[in-house]
């Protein structure tokens, strides 16, 4: 009964309070959710895109004299096999071709052996560039060395046997090359080999005429794969999980195998590189999510807290009134059951609705229901520490007598004395040196070891940085309002009139709650400055990486034979796209070092695509593209070739490229201007940025085998209509930005994070106006007594007014000043931290102004309405408030 009756009176009287206090649940559960539900769905999109881009999963070595059907036969009592195909490897002395007058020899070769229907089964391992995918085909390198087209003959020298001629019936591109034809069996964590230079694929009927006989008298120059796809729907969404899954299979395979074949485990190979992204997509979450977790939290402990000298009045009353200690605690798991139980069924119709419109997934997925469980649990905990503890506390320690006083002695803090705001502020600032200036990887996953781990100590910088500015605003809200009385009155003059002096000792004497509400509102909006900056900075690196592995928002990437530019007055004028530009993409031999040259229009090249200072070294894009414009043989040269031939700007740099009229290779001159490190759609390591038009007259080739394509609609339906364009021709191949992004996962930008920026800014917005607006409310609502005082004395509307206007003016220009500072601090501590993560890594910060400004109305209107709110109040006959308090 008595239960009934306490729970009946809370509801009456203090059903404001508690609904603040069940609405910092409320934010606390449904964000704690949504946050588990975006990792739960971001690590199952990283493992779903990672074994979908895995061509083969298993490349099993048959060991020589062992039957090709045994080994079949056990690999299906181990695996859920989809597709298993037989390849047939051998290595040869070399090729040679008849072209015209001139002959052309290659080195060391190898030569595949596959079944009609391997292309269609791995079509990731093939790209058509000429002619059919039927009969002999040759790689793109190869036939370049030796000037083939269809229908040419290569002669194949075999070892021990004599030569045999074939018919070319395709030219082809292997995007898998070094997977393709890697060494099956080497100890993990030894480097890698380079895939043969030269290259051709028959039908495997055909390769068994020609090179079982080469097997009889050199068995170690020829090999047997099987190439397996698996079932992937019963891989574990984490990345983690799924990649001990698979590497636990291919063991299995590998014990029941033993001796008879070696499997080269290219799926879990995948998995292992995507783990570390995994961990990566925990770090967002810790760390982007987790403060305003924990500020949601702070906000319910300051609404509950604000209630604290009541609470403790009434622990009084019902201790005069014989009440025990039991008793008193169990009245207080009541309040905070009420609260408990409203913010958790709050905080999961909430996170339910946000997840959908946020992330387009539902919260209760398999996934996710342990984030649903840990987010209602931290529910419980946050309502029960909030009431529970702190009335039993109270109840423990506080007499009689001290709860009903009202007064109290206050001294400084143990952590104001200590200085743990400027030793948390130096700690961040060691901890950041250290990370920043020797270039410390974040997330460590050596190759080959089942665990990947994130060194989450860095992290504390962004943390300490965090704990120890709002310590540091805590530390001088409280020095100003108590020696900076006399200023602080000059300030509220436009807003208090004649009685800011008044109103300025009133905020001195209460400075313990204003620097608390000063404090909420600084955390605030930290969390919403640096979510913003952090978020946007990220997305729009996302995109550069994109455009830089794609080239543009639609490449259209055609052959020496078929160059896309053929048709580039067609794709300019398509619907939709805002600008478009050839580049020409040859390859030159650099010494003995065959590499990509890339010649493009320097003025007109990043109408296209992006161009990041970032990808240029020593100065700026705009200065390294006007200088190459300046300088018709200028060439802008890759980092890793200018380390590797010692060259200096001013050099001369002598290129053999294929000329158009013999395709000969040909020296070509041309002056070393700058260093690239980036470029649009060329490889990480070896390239070369030229010219177009010296390119085109040196090599009597004006044709542009790519054509980039900038879009004022999606990508991918301009994509579609560039298709219909170039349909005619032959072996030219349409990527647009969206595919990029679904398919690169090298890095940290593999992660999407526009659910999480939704959710999270939203988030960031609910904060601020709580901090604001609820905070604000519930101290003017603690005043009700002050403010019916002062009336009965003869205070007018528009004096109490000066007291509230003042209030919220201080609360919210210093709480908002200092939170966007420090906002600003934290995003530029976090990108910096990450930059290694990113391709290219960012040149400044990116600064969601359009958000900031919004946000900033946001909590503005808040306080104004928070004000207003309290207006009317002071409108109840001073007598009429007496009586109900």
């Amino acid at each position: 009964m008595m239960i009934k009756l306490w729970l009946l009176g809370l509801l009456r009287t203090r059903k404001a309070r508690l609904a603040g206090a069940a609405a910092g649940v409320t934010v606390t559960v449904a964000m704690l959710a949504s946050l588990g539900a975006f990792l739960a769905q971001s690590t199952a999109t990283m493992t779903h895109r990672a074994v979908t881009g895995v061509p083969v999963d298993w490349q099993i070595q048959v060991t020589p004299g062992t039957p090709v059907q045994s080994v079949v036969a056990s690999v299906g009592k181990t695996a859920s096999a989809t597709h298993l195909q037989e390849v047939g490897y051998a290595d040869v002395d070399g090729f040679v071709a008849h072209t015209g007058a001139t002959v052309q020899t290659t080195g060391k070769g190898r030569v595949l052996g596959i079944a009609g229907d391997y292309i269609r089964t791995y079509p990731r391992e093939f790209r058509s560039l000429l002619g059919s995918l039927e009969g002999v085909l040759v790689a793109q390198q190869t036939a370049a060395n030796l000037h083939l087209s269809v229908g040419d003959t290569v002669t194949i020298h075999r070892p021990g046997l004599a030569p045999v001629d074939v018919t070319v019936a395709g030219i082809v591109d292997l995007p898998y090359a070094d997977s393709l034809f890697q060494a099956v069996g080497v100890p993990p964590g030894a480097a890698p080999q380079a895939p043969p230079d030269n290259v051709l694929i028959m039908p495997i009927d055909a390769w068994h005429r020609l090179f079982d006989p080469q097997q009889a008298i050199r068995p170690d120059s020829v090999r047997m794969q099987l190439h397996v796809r698996l079932a992937h729907g019963r891989l574990p969404s984490d990345p983690q999980v799924a990649f001990t899954a698979a590497q636990r299979a291919a063991r299995n395979l590998e014990a029941r195998i033993a001796g008879s074949g070696i499997v080269a485990d290219n799926l879990a190979a995948r998995l292992d590189a995507v783990r570390s992204d995994a961990l990566y997509a925990k770090v967002l979450f810790l760390f982007l999510g987790a403060p305003g977790a924990t500020l949601a939290a702070m906000l319910t402990i300051a609404v509950i807290a604000s209630g604290s000298g009541r609470r403790r009045r009434d622990q009084a009353l019902l201790r005069i009134r014989g009440a025990s200690l039991a008793q008193i605690v169990m009245l207080a798991a009541v309040e905070a059951a009420c609260i408990g139980a409203a913010g958790i069924a709050g905080g999961i119709v909430l996170a339910v609705a946000l997840t959908h419109l946020a992330l387009g997934s539902g919260l209760f997925a398999a996934s996710t229901a342990g984030w649903v469980a840990a987010a209602a649990l931290a529910g419980v905990v946050l309502a029960s520490a909030a009431v529970l503890v702190t009335a039993w506390i109270d109840a423990r320690q506080t007499t009689v007598a001290a709860a009903r006083m009202i007064v109290g002695h206050e001294r400084a803090s143990l952590w104001r004395r200590a200085g743990l705001d400027f030793i948390l502020i130096a700690l961040s600032a060691l901890i950041f040196w250290r990370t920043w200036s020797t270039g410390y990887q974040v997330v460590l996953a050596p190759e080959g070891v089942p665990s990947a781990s994130v060194d989450y100590p860095v992290f504390l910088a962004p943390l300490l940085l965090w704990l120890g500015l709002g310590l540091l605003t805590v530390r001088l809200c409280l020095g100003g309002l108590k020696r900076g009385r006399a200023r602080l009155a000059r300030w509220l003059g436009p807003i208090a009139g004649r009685l800011a002096g008044v109103v300025a000792a009133a905020l001195s004497r209460q400075r313990k709650r204003m620097t608390q509400g000063i404090a909420l509102v600084a955390l605030a909006f930290t969390f919403a400055t640096s979510t913003a900056i952090f978020n946007t900075t990220y997305n729009a690196q996302a995109l550069i990486d994109a455009q830089l592995t794609n080239g543009a928002d639609v490449t259209i990437t055609g052959t020496p034979a078929s160059p896309a530019s053929a048709k580039l007055d067609a794709l300019s004028s398509l619907p939709g796209v805002s600008a478009a530009q050839p580049m020409q993409h040859r390859l030159a031999y650099v010494g003995t070092d065959l590499q990509d040259l890339y010649g493009i229009d320097p003025e007109h090249i990043g109408e296209a695509t992006s161009m990041s200072d970032a990808f240029f070294s020593g100065e700026t894009a705009r200065q390294a593209l006007a200088r190459l414009a300046r300088t018709p043989d200028g060439i802008l040269v890759s980092e890793e070739t200018v380390k590797d031939f010692q060259l200096h700007v001013g050099d001369t740099l002598n290129l053999r490229l294929q000329n158009a009229k013999d395709q000969q290779y040909r020296v070509v001159p041309f002056r070393f201007v700058g260093v690239v490190r980036e470029f649009p759609t060329a490889p990480r390591d070896s390239f070369l940025v030229a010219n177009a038009r010296y390119v085109a007259r040196q090599t009597n080739a004006s044709g542009a085998e790519v054509v980039l394509l900038k879009t004022s609609r999606p990508p991918a339906s301009v994509a579609a209509e560039a298709r219909n364009v170039v349909a005619g021709l032959q072996g030219v191949k349409v990527t647009d930005l969206d595919q990029t992004q679904h398919v690169i996962g090298s890095s940290l930008t593999s992660v999407d994070l526009g659910g999480l920026t939704r959710l999270e800014l939203g988030f960031a917005i609910l904060l601020t106006a709580g901090a604001t607006g609820l905070i604000l409310s519930v101290g003017l609502a603690d005043r009700r007594r002050t403010f019916a005082v002062l009336s009965a004395l003869g205070a007018k509307p528009r004096q109490l007014g000066a007291f509230l206007w003042s209030e919220a003016c201080l609360l919210f220009v210093a709480g908002s000043a200092v939170g966007t500072l420090a906002g600003f601090m934290l995003a530029w501590m976090l990108v910096k931290l990450l930059i290694g993560v990113f391709d290219p890594p960012p040149e400044l910060p990116s600064v969601p102004w359009l958000y900031l400004v919004t946000h900033f109305g946001v909590a503005l209107l808040t306080v104004m309405l928070a004000v207003t709110g309290a207006l009317r109040e002071t409108r109840v006959p001073a007598v009429q408030r007496m009586r109900e308090l």
